[in-house]
């Protein structure tokens, strides 16, 4: 039959009695004797082996964990060590020299420190406090065990971290449990520790996954365009590279510059939208072919902006990809590759297209794919031109400084000249 523990007077009774008991004690209230007093009520106990409650057990899997011991005293150390081996414990890191803690802490990397407060030169204090401020150690759980009975050092020392606080002479009574209890806290903490490690490799690997798959698209995308118009196939990531390469050089971070460099590769892809009869027309464009080449940059961004609530609704009942295009859409790489296909064409004198914006009204994104737009455009053979020497192709965005091309960027663009020479070499067109 099983036991319980009472509540009243620590006894021990039969876990099927306790409503008999309750009902017992109840009923105290309603017998009453003459003089006024509850009846008297005898409890069964069951007789229990005081030695054998007290055993002292550590679960076999934590025998081998590694303990260090951390006090000025040696006799001290033993005690303690002594105590730890009879339950079977016999992987130690000691020592009385506390200005060794530190490295020997880092260097052995125990699963629970027992450590004394008085010490000379180091205190435990401080190597609490230096432990709090490491993150290698500060996951040690640290039993706190010190002569003294100061009530204000146990304060402290909890404050600074300590895992549990004894007082000596320690009992094994005392010292077994709260060092199981530390391992088992140690062992549940990394493990933790672990399962966060890797789910943020498996987030890390999916999202890298995630960015292939949509630079993929985007470069699918790009080149689509840039195919009915005759470019070449580098074209589009040449001019992402030098667009990213110009916003390093204006001091934008590495990650706003590489969200450029996919989203430049979008500048043309409203060219999708312009009929074969005028992308590929060997002459010259007559006036009216020309305003209607023009409006690649406007159809650029209704390709690429954040769709309308009505455009919104459509596509929800396409289930997964329309979801998935909603998540692509309202991406910030979207929304500036949006902004530089409708203004990539635009001049810092006014006089550009499809809006007519001057100086800062243009988008900086715009302003910075519109010289790596050209710069490309110039020193790459077309079927209507051939390719100008480097020399010629930087006269040609000097003589644009100020008219079509702010000076800022320009300046940026020469300052990183020999990376973008590199990055012309390594992606040429193989014609």
């Amino acid at each position: 039959m099983s036991v319980t523990d009472d509540d009243v007077g620590g006894l021990k009774v039969p876990v099927d009695d306790l409503e008999t008991r309750l009902n017992t004690l109840l009923s105290r209230y309603d017998d009453v004797s003459p003089a006024g007093e509850p009846a008297p009520v005898t409890i069964a106990t069951i007789p229990v082996d005081d030695a054998k409650s007290m055993e002292i057990r550590l679960p076999a899997e934590f025998k081998s964990a590694k303990v260090m011991i951390i006090d000025d005293e040696p006799l001290n150390i033993e005690v303690i060590q002594s105590h730890l081996e009879e339950v079977g414990v016999h992987n130690f890191v000691t020592t009385d020299r506390p200005q060794d803690a530190l490295q020997m802490m880092r260097d052995s990397r125990p699963e629970v420190l027992l450590l004394d407060v008085r010490m000379p030169r180091v205190s435990g204090f401080d190597i609490l406090h230096l432990m709090m401020l490491d993150p290698v150690l500060n996951s040690i759980p640290t039993i706190i065990v010190t002569a003294t009975t100061d009530p204000t050092d146990k304060y402290k020392a909890l404050n600074l971290g300590a895992y549990d606080f004894l007082t000596k002479p320690v009992e094994p009574s005392d010292l077994i449990p709260r060092v199981r209890n530390a391992l088992v806290f140690k062992r549940q903490y990394d493990q933790k520790v672990r399962e966060t490690e890797e789910l943020e490799r498996v987030v890390e690997r999916r999202t890298a996954e995630l960015q292939r798959s949509r630079q993929q698209l985007i470069l699918s995308l790009a080149r689509a365009a840039e195919h009915r118009d005759n470019d070449t196939a580098n074209h589009v990531i040449r001019v992402g590279r030098y667009a990213e390469i110009i916003a390093r050089g204006l001091g934008w971070s590495h990650e706003k510059a590489a969200i450029i460099e996919q989203a430049a590769q979008l500048h043309d892809v409203g060219k999708i939208g312009i009929s074969d009869t005028i992308l590929l027309k060997p002459g010259k464009l007559d006036p009216e072919e020309y305003e209607l080449m023009k409006r690649h940059a406007l159809m650029g961004k209704e390709i690429i902006e954040p769709f309308s609530e009505s455009d919104r609704e459509v596509l929800r009942t396409h289930a997964r990809l329309g979801q998935n295009l909603l998540n692509m859409h309202n991406s910030p790489m979207m929304v500036m590759a949006a902004r530089i296909a409708q203004t990539h064409h635009e001049r810092w004198d006014g006089k550009g297209y499809p809006l007519g914006l001057a100086g800062e009204d243009i988008p900086i994104e715009g302003r910075i794919t519109s010289v790596a737009d050209v710069f490309d455009a110039v020193s790459c053979k077309r079927p209507y031109k051939p390719a100008f020497p480097r020399k010629k192709c930087f006269e040609i965005l000097e003589e644009g400084r100020g008219t079509q091309f702010e000076s800022q960027i320009l300046d940026a663009f020469f300052a990183n000249v020999e990376e973008i020479i590199e990055v012309q070499l390594a992606l040429a067109d193989n014609v």
